[in-house]
This record gives structure tokens, C-alpha cells and sequence, in this order.
């Protein structure tokens, strides 16, 4: 009898009829703050079903997903209910779609649910407080302030876990961020930290509020009525912050109060050595704005690397290459010193470099004083008649002579020639980009090859030149 049983328990509990076939819908909670976890709902009760494939809901990505099977009995009968959970973040109010199931060979649809999102405000009375607080609202493009953030825990508050999403920093440079600070009161732990920011650009600027996801646990009730524990997350958000950024006066693009100077790593070089300045600017301001500071040179070859910034620190390095003397200009920057509150400049020092075994350029005037020049004619006819004699016979010879120097002059030429051509070699590559550089701007292969050679030189990636690609180009335009 007790087998009988059992038998007939199972056989009503798997056996459930389509009468009560259905599927509803809700969202726990309905109403969310932005940046808040929605749980929505889906209650499917029915004999056979086939689970839906949802990838989003609203728009919004599926965040977590969970399934319970509970069977429950209504006017004696077996009902077989399934409950499946899918959590989404909502970042605006929406209405959810019916959701259709598939339940014992039918169709059946949800109810559609409204999604209320309300925006995100500060609770000062909370368990959790976030403060921003900035160090000025009203201030120039490109100034430094800092932006300070405050947390007060309640010491009653029981947490498992906690998420800190940083303020929306969105039209302003991040120069720095501080470490947190701790301190404790009888009532609250109080954790501290500070940014350092900079507009970008003028005009009404907002700081979205920071956000702390905190986890805690609570019970609920099961499918059976009995308690259960669970992990529960709420969020807390910080107020708004609103910068007014101004513009510089005098049309000026740089802010603050800076240092320069330029080092070379050498004044006195072979030609077609690399000379490497490194350039420094420090101070505090809006560094991010600064440009490059390769300047132009008759003459020279010059290669700039990309501008570096650490901290209240601008880095770039420069590369100069020539085969005779010459001098870096001085490297300038104008800003708007707000102490001052006036547009200044600095520049660093010209650096003179010396080419050893340059060619050198004779300066040097000769003069033949008049005198010198002075011949004295003769006026009577034999002595005309012999000058004319002599000139006859010397030009003579000065075409005999000038035919055999020609000769030489084409031999050591030729001489000359051969021996440079052999002299050149493709491997070598500074020499290679010396000849190159010229065409480069006109011709992509030229700027393709160029490109390899200044990265083999230069910078720290190093690479292979296309050979085929090489000798087409030399054959181009007769380089050798």
C-alpha cells in the first residue's frame, strides 16, 4: 500500500493539466534609480514548457538570469509552476513587450510591465552619504581644481560587499587622483579622496554624480512560505557638481605657471649623427594642450617624438641630423599665468652644435688694388704687331692645353664616380635616409621606407625594410 502511494503522489505531481496553462510578468522593483539593478519576472505555470531566449530586455543587456520549479495545488489538481528571473540595469523608463511561451504545444503571451527610472539623488539622511565638493565652480579652460569626495558609512550598517562607480568625468582632464583616507567617529567610518581636473572647454560643465553599490542581506520568502536568506544591492549617489569654464583672455591656449628647459645629449657630433634634445616642461596647468615642439631648421633633419605627461611633468624628445654646424632656436611657450594675470613666455637657451670635419664655407674677400690691374699700352706698330704675334701662339696652346685637361677631368670624374658608387652601400641606413628624405613627401613609397629607417633609428620599434621596394625606389630616382 505505502509503494501505491507513493506511486500515485508522483504520478499527480508530474501530471498537470493545460487548464491552468498561463504566463505573467512583473519587475522587482518597479521603480529603479538610474544606475540600479531591475529584476524582471516571468511566472510560467503549465505541463511541457519551453523556456524563452531572451538577450536583452528594454535594450538592456541581461545582467544575471535564475530559474525555480515549484508545484502547487489548485481545486485538487497539480499545477506545475516555473519561475524564471532575468536581471537587466534600465537606464531609462520602458515599457516591457509581452513575452511569448511556449506551453504544452501553445503560444501563450506575459502581460507587458512598465520600467519607471527615476535620476539619481543624494539621500543625506541614508545609511551611506557620498559628497562632491570642488575647490572652485567659476574658473578658465584649462585651470587645475580639485574635486573632493566624501563617503559616511553609518557604523550600524551591515554590508557583504560594496561597488564604488567613479563620477562621470566627461569634458575634463584627469591630472591626478589621491589615495583614500579613513577615519573613524563614534557614529560614522568616513573615507576621503580627492581628483585633480581641468576643462576642456568653456562654458556650463556638469560632474555626474558618483555612485556606491552596496550588498546586504535580507530574507524572503520561498515558493513553501518558509524564510530564506539572500544578498540584496542598493545604490547610493553622490550630488551633482556644475563648473562654469571660461576662456583664457587674450586668446591665449595654455593656463598656469610652468618651467622649460631643453638638454641636449650632446654638442659636438660627425655628419649625419643624431643630436637627442629632451624638452621639459613642468608646472602645474593644462600640459595636455601643449603641441610638439619640433621646429624648423634650413638644413636639418629633425624627428619628434610623441609628447609624454606624468603628473605636472611634459616630456618630448627631438632628434637633429646634419653634415655641417648648426643651431636649435630656442623652444618657447606663451601661457596665462593666473598669479600675474597676465600672458607670459619662457624659452630655453639656443644650443649650438658643432659638426666635426663639416665642410667649411671660405669667407674670406680678396681684393687686388687697382694698380694691379693697370697695363701699360704701347702705342706704336711693332710693338702691336709682336703682342699680336704672342697672343696668336698662346691661344694656340691654351686650346692644346685645355683639350688635355678635359681628358683628365672626364677620367678622374668617371674615376670618381665608380669609386662613390662603390663607396655606397644600402645597408647602410643612415646615409640611406639622408638620400630618401627628400622625396619623401611626394612619393608614398619613399614615405613607407623613411618611415622604417626613422623607427629603426629613432624610436623603439624596430623593422625590416622591403628590398624589392628599395631598389625600385633607387632606380626611381637614380640614387646611388
Amino acid at each position: 500500500m505505502k509503494n501505491l502511494g507513493k506511486r500515485i503522489f508522483i504520478l499527480f505531481l508530474f501530471l498537470t493539466t493545460t487548464i491552468y496553462a498561463s504566463v505573467t510578468a512583473r519587475v522587482e522593483p518597479p521603480v529603479v534609480y538610474s544606475g540600479e539593478t531591475a529584476t524582471y519576472i516571468l511566472k510560467i505555470s503549465g505541463g511541457t514548457v519551453h523556456k524563452p531566449t531572451l538577450t536583452d530586455i528594454c535594450g538592456n543587456d541581461i545582467v544575471g538570469t535564475s530559474s525555480q520549479t515549484s508545484i502547487e495545488m489548485v481545486n485538487m489538481d497539480y499545477k506545475k509552476s516555473y519561475v524564471l528571473s532575468y536581471e537587466f540595469v534600465p537606464q531609462k523608463s520602458c515599457v516591457i513587450q509581452p513575452t511569448s511561451v511556449e506551453v504544452d504545444g501553445k503560444i501563450e503571451k506575459s502581460n507587458e510591465v512598465k520600467v519607471i527610472v527615476k535620476p539619481a539623488s543624494q539621500d543625506k539622511n541614508a545609511a551611506f552619504v557620498l559628497t562632491l565638493k570642488p575647490s572652485k565652480e567659476d574658473l578658465f579652460v584649462g585651470e587645475p581644481f580639485t574635486l573632493n569626495l566624501e563617503l559616511k558609512q553609518n557604523r550600524r550598517a551591515a554590508v557583504v560587499d560594496s561597488q564604488f562607480v567613479e563620477p562621470d568625468f566627461k569634458g575634463f582632464w584627469v591630472k591626478d587622483k589621491s589615495q583614500a583616507t579613513r577615519e573613524e567617529t563614534p557614529e560614522y567610518i568616513i573615507t576621503k579622496m580627492s581628483y585633480t581636473l581641468a576643462a576642456q572647454r568653456e562654458g556650463n560643465l556638469t560632474i555626474k554624480p558618483a555612485q556606491l553599490r552596496v550588498a546586504t542581506r535580507s530574507n524572503r520568502r520561498d515558493m513553501w512560505g518558509s524564510f530564506m536568506p539572500q544578498v540584496k544591492w542598493k545604490s547610493y549617489y553622490s550630488n551633482e557638481v556644475h563648473i562654469h569654464a571660461k576662456p583664457l583672455p587674450n586668446n591665449a591656449k595654455i593656463v598656469g605657471n610652468f618651467t622649460i628647459t631643453a638638454t641636449p645629449d650632446k654638442r659636438t657630433i660627425t655628419p649625419n649623427e643624431a643630436v637627442n634634445v629632451t624638452v621639459k616642461v613642468q608646472g602645474n596647468g593644462n600640459l595636455e594642450d601643449i603641441g610638439s615642439f619640433k621646429p624648423y631648421i634650413d638644413g636639418v633633419n629633425v624627428f619628434d617624438e610623441k609628447v609624454e605627461i606624468h603628473g605636472n611633468t611634459l616630456t618630448q624628445k627631438l632628434a637633429f641630423v646634419s653634415d655641417k654646424d648648426f643651431t636649435i632656436p630656442p623652444f618657447k611657450l606663451a601661457f596665462y599665468n593666473l598669479k600675474t594675470q597676465r600672458v607670459e613666455q619662457i624659452k630655453t637657451e639656443p644650443i649650438h652644435i658643432t659638426v666635426k670635419g663639416a665642410p667649411k664655407v671660405d669667407t674670406k674677400l680678396h681684393i687686388q688694388k687697382e694698380d694691379q690691374l693697370l697695363t701699360i699700352k704701347k702705342s706704336t706698330d711693332e710693338t702691336s704687331t709682336e703682342s699680336s704675334s704672342v697672343n696668336y701662339i698662346w691661344l694656340l696652346v691654351a686650346f692644346i692645353a685645355g683639350i688635355i685637361i678635359g681628358i683628365i677631368l672626364m677620367l678622374t670624374k668617371t674615376f670618381k664616380f665608380g669609386k662613390r658608387a662603390k663607396a655606397f652601400n644600402i645597408k647602410d641606413e643612415k646615409l640611406l635616409l639622408l638620400k630618401l628624405l627628400p622625396y619623401k613627401e611626394s612619393d608614398a613609397d619613399v614615405a613607407k621606407i623613411v618611415e622604417v629607417l626613422e623607427g629603426n633609428f629613432y624610436g623603439e620599434k624596430k623593422g625590416q625594410v622591403d628590398k624589392k621596394l628599395l631598389k625600385e625606389v633607387l632606380k626611381r630616382y637614380d640614387i646611388s
